[in-house]
């Protein structure tokens, strides 16, 4: 574990290498999702392939998330975009990445390849789209839920998921919860800044667009297609919103794709 200190808030850090003295041929950067998730549904996925596949792997907690630091404000889409170019730079991280995020943290790294397009090599949304008027709305909506039916109602709430969705899950809502509760995440995110359709359409790297097929985001698939002239998309049946740690394999198999066609590595 490590603990970097930004310059503005301090963020819990984990790197994976290829094994041995191998240098990587690349580095990928894994962004996680809002609340109830961490760098941990990288870290027992993923990442252990795209390290051994030869790839210098950093993931990281978001502000407020896991072990990083959890302030009372700042958490709009600007700061928690501000903290991975912050980062990035502390770390020493040079030269075009791979970017990768699940669900938020799809739309931290779109944000960021928008403003550093020179750093963008790939990027890949994993039921993820990238800030726009709809997606603050909808956002708005999830979190104030989250703030009337799980913060303000933790003990009965979390006794019910514990029943039907187990105690992991019923601890990871206990958290989510708290989060909501103490910070001003729940009106900061909806709050934020969103794109234009020209930044969107600014974004020209090879972008992969991973979608579970009982997921309400396959629906956007047509739209990303039409304004990102390189975007894929993935469809994988039978899963929905959690398609990362439901199809692991899958999931990391077309990413590893997406990054060796760009690198000319078979």
């Amino acid at each position: 574990m490590a603990m970097v200190d930004t310059g503005g808030i301090r963020l819990h850090v984990q790197r994976m290498g290829p094994a041995g003295d191998r240098p990587p041929h690349a580095t990928v950067v894994l962004v996680h999702g809002l609340l109830t998730d961490s760098l941990a549904s990288y870290y027992f996925t993923v990442a252990p392939a795209f390290a051994a596949a030869g790839l210098d792997v950093v993931m990281y907690d978001l502000r407020g998330h896991g072990r990083s630091e959890r302030p009372h404000e700042g958490y709009t889409l600007d700061h928690n975009i501000d903290d991975l170019a912050a980062l990035l730079d502390r770390l020493r991280v040079t030269g075009p990445l791979h970017l990768v995020g699940n669900s938020y943290g799809g739309t931290i790294a779109f944000g960021y390849a928008v403003r550093h397009p020179e750093r963008a090599a790939t990027l890949t949304l994993v039921e993820s789209e990238p800030a726009t008027p709809a997606w603050a709305a909808k956002l708005g909506r999830i979190l104030r839920r989250v703030v009337t039916e799980l913060a303000h109602n933790e003990p009965e709430a979390t006794r019910w998921i514990a029943t039907h969705r187990g105690h992991n899950t019923a601890r990871l809502a206990k958290g989510a919860a708290r989060l909501a509760r103490e910070t001003t995440l729940g009106r900061d995110i909806p709050a934020s800044r969103v794109l234009t359709e020209e930044q969107i359409r600014s974004v020209r790297c090879p972008v992969l667009g991973v979608y579970g097929g009982d997921s309400d985001l396959v629906e956007l698939v047509p739209l990303q297609q039409a304004r990102l002239a390189g975007f894929r998309a993935v469809v994988l049946p039978g899963h929905e919103h959690s398609v990362l740690v439901e199809a692991p394999g899958a999931v990391g198999g077309h990413i590893l794709e997406l990054i060796r066609a760009k690198a000319g590595v078979r």
